[in-house]
């Protein structure tokens, strides 16, 4: 792709697959660190793609904030502060609020959830194998992560279905099939108060109130027990925005992005069914091969910061206020540090993929529960299949911020 036929900013872009690698592969060659113009829809931004480049300025915190905000939505101080979360936190009230779940995420403490893992994975795959034809995201992917996260807030076993629906319409919000009001629309200046500009965030926003009014004062040791009965190390209580804000963050992320993981994994081994026949045979494998679904899936495209002050990479002058946008996905496919990275290989030695950060105060909280749901998934589903192909047209959620695939129909064949 030339240089010029980059736009990081068209959503349309992200929609077959093919086009974000090629501009990435551009950008990392020609011009890694590269000015996008937004046209209306924002003042512009700096892209970062190179692996190294992601990793230092994910670090910087003191150069590169959070706290103006991580997507590419512009905010004023006032929306800043009402729809701030941990993600729109940095220094030491980054680490307070984070060290409230921070030893519920640690891998010894999901370690406690194989058990159920697994039995919630077998009764997840007998449901959708049966079937025969079906699409795995609906069936197998999407309903997975989100009834471990339910076991972990302690909500009802029935809410499931609600809590995806959620998560679609606030991640999906430039999506016109999840989105109840498309961002950038005129209608969703009506929300601009709201995370991603959606209205469904007042519906988990309610719905994690009333929870918190049961369990306040109580002796519950779910994650919403924990939010309304501790105190921040820095001893500043949640207020109830932060409260708000908070739970729908677990809700958000604690489901999406395992999902799209799940979901791009098993694309890859669709299309690399060498790889997969590996797995099957070699079980063993799996524990390993989980860092290269991570790094082939990165399931988020970017995170955004802004600079604090004027600094140069590469000869390009960043000037103090300017969006900087680490495009991770990116970096998970820099030769420059992930050898041959167009190669889907589950037996790859060195793995320095940055799907969760690298070093960073914003290192993914549940990066350990998520390869322990991505591990049981496939060390319980490879077994049972004797083939799995393909059944119809791969779509995939219209979004430069969540690289997701809303529709996986596939036949499987059992063993």
């Amino acid at each position: 792709m030339r240089l010029e036929d980059v736009d990081l900013a068209n959503l349309d872009n992200f929609l077959d697959g093919e086009t974000p690698w090629r501009m990435f592969d551009a950008l990392r060659d020609e011009a890694p660190v590269h000015w996008q113009d937004e046209g209306e829809h924002g003042s512009g931004f700096w892209s970062l793609t190179r692996h190294a480049d992601i990793v230092k300025a994910d670090r910087d915190v003191e150069t590169f904030t959070s706290t103006k905000f991580v997507n590419l939505e512009e905010v004023d101080d006032r929306q800043a502060e009402i729809r701030r979360s941990l993600l729109e936190t940095d220094g030491p009230r980054h680490t307070s609020l984070r060290r409230l779940l921070q030893r519920d995420f640690t891998p010894r403490a999901v370690a406690g959830y194989e058990v159920f893992l697994r039995g919630l994975t077998a009764k997840t795959l007998d449901a959708a194998l049966a079937k025969g034809t079906f699409d795995f995201v609906k069936e197998v992917s999407a309903d997975f992560p989100i009834n471990v996260l339910a076991r972990m807030l302690d909500v009802p076993e029935g809410d499931t279905q609600q809590l995806i629906d959620w998560g679609n319409r606030i991640i999906g919000n430039t999506d016109p099939d999840y989105a109840d009001v498309l961002l950038h629309s005129e209608e969703s200046e009506r929300y601009r108060d709201l995370p991603f500009r959606s209205p469904a965030s007042l519906e988990v926003f309610e719905y994690g109130r009333e929870l918190a009014r049961r369990r306040r004062g109580g002796e519950g040791t779910d994650l919403v027990s924990r939010l309304v009965n501790q105190t921040p190390v820095d001893g500043v209580a949640l207020s109830d925005r932060d409260f708000d804000n908070y739970f729908l963050l677990l809700v958000v992320a604690g489901n999406e992005t395992t999902r799209h993981a799940i979901t791009h994994s098993m694309h890859a081994l669709i299309d690399h069914p060498e790889q997969l026949a590996k797995l099957r045979d070699q079980p063993e494998l799996i524990p390993a091969a989980v860092e290269e679904f991570l790094r082939w899936a990165s399931p988020v495209y970017h995170f955004r910061r802004t600079a604090t002050r004027d600094v140069e990479i590469h000869g390009q002058k960043i000037s103090e206020g300017d969006k900087v946008v680490m495009w991770f996905a990116s970096g998970n496919r820099d030769e420059r540090a992930i050898p041959d990275p167009y190669t889907f290989d589950v037996t790859r030695k060195s793995n320095d993929h940055i799907t969760f950060g690298k070093g960073s105060p914003h290192f993914c909280l549940g990066n350990a529960l998520a390869r322990l749901e991505i591990r049981i998934m496939f060390e319980e589903l490879l077994p049972r299949l004797a083939d799995i192909k393909r059944a119809g047209d791969v779509r995939r959620v219209r979004s430069n911020f969540v690289n997701g695939i809303k529709d996986l129909p596939v036949t499987v064949s059992l063993a």
